[in-house]
């Protein structure tokens, strides 16, 4: 399962491409939002700049010719640019437009294997489920992900699925157990990932013990 981050942050974002586990970026509006006043086709093309793989960003019309023409206009920004279209009836229309001329989409805000099942059809590159969104209202969200890897393995489509919406550690475990193509993460949880009390207390121990050796041997 590959690690994309969900964030606009510049420095986040080059952080986890050095770290080299990054393999690409989502956005959307409210990202970009937490920025500042940020010049939002230049801040998308540095980000592009900096990550090796694909960078989701959000059409903000709703209606299908809107959401081409902006489509359209947001992948020539960059060659990694993956448009993010909303999971309604009006988006799987342009999604199908979209990709008859090889715009690459990531049908996102996606709830359930119907929404899904339309947009693979349609010709989505990625599919992004909604965990966390859902797990609020009662729902089971990494059932849902599961639902979807699972079709789309079953018919062989070339689909992949992003699981999004991502709270915690466990959240991106249980996404590579089911099968999903790619977990986005906030920054946050990118570093909760690596961390582990034992592995600190580890660290220390050794440190601890080596100073000893060091010091019977008169070299401290």
């Amino acid at each position: 399962m590959k690690i994309f981050l969900d964030t606009a942050n510049i420095e986040h974002i080059s952080h986890g491409v050095r770290l080299g586990v990054v393999a690409g970026v989502t956005t959307n509006p409210s990202l970009v939002s937490r920025e500042g006043n940020v010049d939002y086709r230049k801040l998308v093309q540095e980000i592009c700049s900096i990550v090796p793989g694909p960078v989701s960003t959000e059409v903000l019309g709703q209606d299908v010719q809107t959401m081409v023409t902006e489509a359209r206009e947001i992948a020539k920004w960059a060659d990694n640019i993956v448009v993010k279209i909303p999971a309604t009836l009006e988006g799987v229309e342009a999604t199908s437009v979209l990709a008859k001329e090889n715009i690459k989409v990531n049908l996102t805000l996606c709830f359930a294997l119907n929404q899904a099942l339309l947009g693979a059809a349609a010709g989505a590159t990625f599919i992004s489920p909604f965990v966390g969104r859902l797990d609020d209202i009662g729902e089971d969200g990494m059932k849902v992900v599961s639902d979807i890897v699972e079709y789309l393995d079953y018919y062989q489509l070339p689909t992949q699925v992003i699981a999004a919406s991502i709270r915690h550690p466990q959240h991106c475990l249980a996404a590579a157990r089911v099968g999903a193509h790619i977990a986005t993460v906030p920054y946050e949880v990118l570093l909760q990932l690596i961390r582990h009390p034992l592995t600190d207390i580890g660290i220390e121990r050794f440190r601890n013990d080596w100073k000893r050796v060091m010091a019977r041997e008169g070299l401290l």
